[in-house]
């Protein structure tokens, strides 16, 4: 939670000691994660301009939720206790989800693919109800399948069984022009146009270490040092140096699956290696490792 306050407004206190917040007066602001158990900030005010920025206090940022929840409790803020957390779209309520997109958007049927044969498995009411890494709803089959592609031309829907299948995971990505909090490029991504740093596209995930590619245009490319799992074009990618957040850009672009990337290899060894005289190998194949 963002809060913009001025120096006469008093805030509630809790009779229990707890964890102290500090803040510098700077030309500059930058934003940091917040304690463990409270929502994540900087995922929150990473597109926020530095003229805000230099505006703002954040009086929650070093108390863990706990901790606020018994400031809220000692001065009858009731209210803030009874609040469930908001997850997903938070104004839909408990209205079912595709339900409450068909109301704005026409439906588009298309169909369920499976990413490993091309098989149709089912039908749906429009790509755009569904994200990747989300389990789809097919009914019939035993086991769950996810989505990890989708067409948006056709229609279609791509789906792998399982949850950890290589073709749910990535490990590239380009982002729009990057909003940087202290409004330009860190110095050193600058001069050596590369940069290691964390990044996270989720709220409270892990962080990922990662290597920044800038571009020219102030896009950057994402090379995360393991595959990561459900990465989708829309999302925000928020880059990390230690505590401090550096800013976020748009993920635009994903490079190719693990999955993809294991059946190029698959077929480059095949064309490498030629035609085996090796019965065990089958007609025409070499081996495949």
């Amino acid at each position: 939670m963002l809060w913009i306050i001025s120096e006469q407004t008093q805030l509630p206190r809790a009779t229990t000691p707890g964890p102290h917040w500090k803040t510098r007066k700077s030309f500059s602001r930058s934003t940091l994660g917040g304690q463990k158990g409270f929502s994540e900030t900087a995922l929150k005010s990473e597109m926020v301009s530095q003229d805000a920025l230099r505006r703002t206090l954040f009086p929650l940022g070093g108390l863990t939720k706990d901790f606020v929840k018994k400031i809220a409790a000692e001065n009858r803020l009731h209210h803030v206790l009874q609040k469930k957390e908001s997850m997903g779209i938070c104004f839909v309520g408990k209205r079912n989800f595709e339900n409450f997109i068909l109301q704005y958007l026409q439906p588009r049927p298309g169909k369920f693919i499976s990413i490993e044969d091309n098989k149709v498995l089912g039908t749906h009411k429009g790509w755009f109800l569904y994200t990747l890494g989300q389990r789809a709803k097919m009914g019939g089959l035993r086991e769950p399948w996810y989505v990890v592609e989708k067409d948006s031309a056709t229609g279609d829907v791509f789906v792998a069984p399982r949850t950890d299948h290589p073709a749910l995971y990535r490990d590239l990505l380009r982002t729009n022009r990057v909003h940087w909090i202290a409004e330009e490029p860190p110095a050193a991504l600058v001069r050596d146009k590369m940069m290691e740093c964390h990044f996270r596209f989720r709220h409270q995930m892990a962080l990922v270490p990662c290597v920044l590619t800038l571009n020219q245009d102030g896009t950057v490319w994402v090379t995360a040092v393991r595959a990561v799992r459900a990465l989708a074009p829309g999302q925000f990618a928020v880059f990390y140096k230690g505590e401090e957040c550096l800013g976020s850009g748009k993920i635009l672009r994903l490079g190719p699956s693990a999955y993809i990337l294991q059946k190029g290899k698959s077929k480059s060894r095949v064309a490498v290696e030629g035609p085996s005289d090796s019965p065990s190998d089958g007609p025409g194949l070499g081996p495949v490792l």
